[in-house]
Formats: C-alpha cells, structure tokens, sequence
C-alpha cells in the first residue's frame, strides 16, 4: 500500500522503514507512527523479512513531539475543553490490542535503528525498545523533556537506566541537554558509531546479520531477554510516567515551554508561579 508518511523498502531479507516528514524533522505525527508502526506488523508477519531497520529520511531521525499540536492541547483546555495533553490513538481494530512502542518491540523481529540525525524527545524514546541503535557522528539524541515542562514516556525512565546506567540516566534526563552521536556511544546509548554516508548500509548490514538466524531461535531469545528484563510491570512503570506527564502538562511552566518554542527564545521556567 502506498505511504502518506513513511518511506518502506527492502534489501534482501531487511525491510527498512523511513520515517518521511523531513521538512519537519521528521516530528512525530500520528499517521506517520501508525503508518510505521502498521509497517513492522506486516513484516512481523511475512516469512521473507527476517529483521527491520528504521531511520529517517532527510538531516533528521525524529525530532520529537509536534509542538504545534500541544500548543492546539493548551489553547482547548484554556478555552474549557479537554486538553489533558494525553497522547492519543486510534482505537485498536476488534481483536487487537492497542500497544506502544516500547511494547510492540519486544516481540517485533530483530530491529535496528539507525540515527541518522535529531533524536529528540519521544524520538529518542521509541527507540529504547529496539535492540539496537547505531548513529551517525552528527546525530543529536536528548531526553529534552524536562526543558519543555513534561516527562519522559514510553517505559524510557525504566530502559534508559538498564541501558546506560543510573547515573547517565539521570544525566540525560534531568538536564535535558542534547548529545552528540559521539557522546552517546561513548556512554552506551548507542551501540556503535557510524560515518553518515555509510550509516544505513551499516545497520542494513547488522540486520542481515540477525536475518541470517533462525526465526524461532531469534523469538525465543527477544522472548527470554524481556521476561527477564521486565519482572517489574513494564505497564505500570507507563502509567505512572503518564500520570506524571499530563500533571506536568497541567502546569504554567508547560505554557511557558511552548510558547518559548513558538517565540524563538530560551523559556524562563521560573518567572511563572506553579
């Protein structure tokens, strides 16, 4: 089916999704993550695709949530109507569950991802799941929650812990500083640093070599590393980083945040009351 959003190819027994907003930075837009996220189901199921590999078209991978979409979320609550700022999706089809990121990955085919670029916010996030990140030099990953007012999503105050440890962890997310692609696989966030011309052929390399193996052994093992990793309810940690983040949303410093976007300016997060 042709895409609005995403670009999907494949290479051999790699399918390799990119996202496709690049005018605006790839910013995450709800058909372009349904598009993707609908992408990895069909290959999930199709016996010629044996891992994926996701990145993004342009100078950027994701460069996180759509501001103007939240700045839409505080002109309704302003105006008396729900804007909560909860992120929403369509509702499941019957018989399916609806899932996020961090949860579809877990049982997707092996996955890479390959940062190619901005990696910020929740386009850092969605990819925690994923087995592998590789990035380029000029990649720029930050948890950049705290300096638009919110928290972190998607299990990530959990993962990014698992990955890079406790101290580098909160680091990231306490400070919301954005770090070269250098930095990050110095810390671990990223496996491995690539040069930008040979970023994608790179990760189609990795994911060919997880294609090569066994499909039910590659299941079992993803299956067996998350049982492990996820004894603490991986659902609960969400709900509790939600909870948190709509509370956020509700506060002055959110409004000045978006606003400060939308003015080009630093925000002052302490001249607003709580």
């Amino acid at each position: 089916m042709p895409h609005e959003m995403i670009i999907a190819e494949q290479h051999g027994r790699v399918g390799v999704i990119k996202f496709n907003r690049p005018e605006k930075l790839n910013a995450l837009h709800a058909t372009m993550s349904a598009e993707a996220r609908q992408q990895i189901d069909d290959w999930n199921a199709d016996p010629s695709i044996g891992a994926i590999v996701l990145t993004g078209e342009g100078r950027a991978f994701c460069a996180g949530a759509d501001m103007g979409g939240w700045q839409r979320q505080i002109e309704r609550r302003e105006a008396g109507g729900d804007g909560n700022g909860a992120p929403r999706q369509q509702p499941p089809a019957p018989g399916q569950r609806q899932e996020s990121w961090t949860e579809m990955w877990q049982h997707s085919k092996p996955a890479v991802c390959a940062i190619n670029g901005p990696a910020i916010g929740a386009g850092l996030t969605i990819t925690l799941g994923a087995d592998v990140r590789i990035a380029s030099p000029q990649a720029r990953l930050s948890m950049r929650f705290v300096r638009v007012g919110v928290m972190p999503e998607l299990a990530s105050t959990y993962l990014l812990s698992h990955i890079v440890g406790v101290s580098h962890a909160l680091d990231l997310i306490m400070s919301g500083r954005i770090i070269s692609g250098e930095e990050a696989g110095r810390i671990g966030l990223v496996n491995r640093v690539v040069e930008a011309d040979s970023l994608l052929d790179e990760a189609i390399a990795i994911a060919a070599e997880y294609a090569f193996n066994p499909p039910e052994s590659l299941r079992a093992i993803k299956r067996q590393v998350w049982d492990n990793l996820t004894n603490v309810d991986i659902r609960r940690v969400m709900r509790e980083e939600m909870r948190e983040f709509v509370a956020a949303q509700r506060r002055p410093q959110f409004k000045e945040a978006v606003t400060a976007f939308r003015e080009k300016r630093d925000p002052d997060f302490h001249k607003v009351e709580s």
